[in-house]
């Protein structure tokens, strides 16, 4: 009769429900995914966390070993790449012998030695920095596939001063304050060339704005030659609303343009504050950045020689306000 399964040369069809006929164990996935898998690690020990980011070069060794997901090993502190990186051994010894700050010092696990390794070595031991131990594959992601050599150096990030507390310094100083602003610097060597050309010539400080310019990184702090490290830069979000805040306070904002006039030497008030506005080789400042100045100045060059290195003209105009100054 229809449905009778049991009569000669019937096959019983396997379902698929419960109920149905013989059906596939989970082989144990469904009871170990029951399981626990140990505590939370801690906000700072999670590398994708920004509490992670934001620790100190010494916190690695306050984080709780064993804290992961199995409560197993201690993890190896193997942070993102999100700081500013130096690699290569050239680079990383050059970056040392300049002082600049050393967030964390990585070497590969293995790494052939060579007389510039043996100089890195030798350095972070006279100097007590911590040589880290990773795997090339660790410092491949860490330096987003740059060629490391073996070596690479995590920097901090910068600490940029408030603008308001650079105008307070400068004007409480003793000398007649002297503060640069840079205008569409992009090239971070240019940057770091101002940075050093304003600490020798007594500058109080430097002005960048956030967006269209450079920012203090390792190239810049290179080419500062540690200057960096001992001249305030403020970083503002509105570089034209600062240069009225600073001609409000009695500064005379005097920008640097090639067609002007004026000789950079004949700045009105050069006895008193004045802020020098530099621009790029390229375009020069700004058209609200112009609109912004007392004065414009230039710097009388020959005449087969279109424009000077940003970097150059801010060190000339700076040497030419101190002569002045007598």
């Amino acid at each position: 009769m229809p449905g009778n399964s049991s009569r000669q040369g019937a096959v019983r069809k396997r379902g698929k429900g419960i109920g149905s006929g013989n059906t596939a164990g989970s082989g144990g996935r469904v009871r170990r995914g029951l399981e626990g898998k140990g505590p939370t690690p801690k906000a700072e020990d999670r590398p994708y966390h920004k509490a992670y980011r934001k620790r100190g070069p010494n916190d690695a060794n306050k984080s709780s070993s064993g804290a992961g997901r199995g409560g197993g090993k201690p993890r190896r502190d193997t942070p993102r790449a999100g700081d500013d990186w130096v690699f290569g051994r050239n680079p990383v010894l050059e970056a040392l012998q300049a002082g600049l700050p050393v967030k964390r010092a990585y070497v590969a696990d293995g790494v052939e030695r060579d007389d510039r390794l043996r100089d890195i070595l030798k350095y972070a031991a006279d100097h007590g920095i911590s040589l880290l131990a990773a795997t090339r594959a660790e410092l491949d992601k860490l330096t987003n596939g740059g060629v490391h050599q073996g070596v690479a150096l995590q920097l901090p990030p910068y600490e940029y001063a408030h603008p308001d507390d650079l105008l307070a310094e400068a004007l409480d100083a003793p000398d007649p304050a002297l503060v640069i602003a840079c205008d569409q610097i992009t090239d971070p060597r240019n940057l770091g060339a101002i940075i050093r050309s304003a600490a020798a010539f007594g500058a109080a400080g430097v002005i960048i704005p956030e967006r269209r310019s450079a920012q203090v990184t390792a190239a810049t702090w290179k080419t500062s030659a540690g200057a960096a490290a001992r001249l305030p830069v403020a970083r503002v979000t509105n570089l034209n609303r600062t240069l009225k805040q600073y001609a409000d306070a009695g500064f005379v904002v005097a920008g640097l343009a090639g067609e002007a006039d004026l000789d950079v030497g004949g700045i009105p008030g050069v006895d008193g504050p004045v802020l020098l506005v530099v621009g790029s080789e390229g375009e020069g400042l700004s058209r609200l950045v112009r609109d912004n100045c007392d004065v414009l100045v230039s710097i009388p060059i020959g005449s087969d020689v279109e424009s000077l290195n940003a970097s150059v003209a801010a060190s000339i105009a700076l040497y030419e306000v101190t002569r002045c100054r007598g």
